[in-house]
């Protein structure tokens, strides 16, 4: 039987192949027992939102893309932050992003939420210690 160390995984990205790889890269290394994708920062926020009091269902990772189209990643991070399980720290953020422009890493960091940062595409070995 396989042992999961994360119960949710929430990918955010408005890219279809690159939802597909991080899926497949996350399923084959056990770290999440559901991955849940959103295709855009405003539709993740609504979703969190119908599950913002449920800290089971809450996911424990989201991975978040930067450029993404109406609303970013940085916007989606300072919607983010209000949560109270995010306050809490019961949720954390990996940035899995095309952009390598340190002003973008630079300012991910800003937020202390955000654990990691990684350019796209994601690899198993960027994974561990997961």
């Amino acid at each position: 039987m396989e042992t999961y160390k994360k119960k949710h995984v929430l990918l955010i990205d408005d890219n279809d192949i690159d939802n597909y790889i991080t899926k497949h890269i996350i399923t084959r290394s056990q770290i999440a027992e559901k991955i849940t994708i959103k295709k855009s920062a405003i539709e993740a926020l609504e979703y969190l939102e119908t599950i913002k009091e449920n800290i089971e269902e809450f996911p424990e990772i989201i991975f978040l893309d930067i450029r993404m189209p109406m609303m970013d990643g940085f916007e989606f991070l300072d919607e983010l932050i209000k949560f109270p399980i995010v306050a809490n720290k019961q949720c954390e953020v990996l940035m899995l992003s095309s952009s390598n422009d340190q002003n973008d890493i630079d300012r991910a960091f800003q937020y202390s939420i955000v654990k990691k940062y990684f350019t796209k595409p994601l690899k198993m070995e960027m994974l561990v210690g997961f």
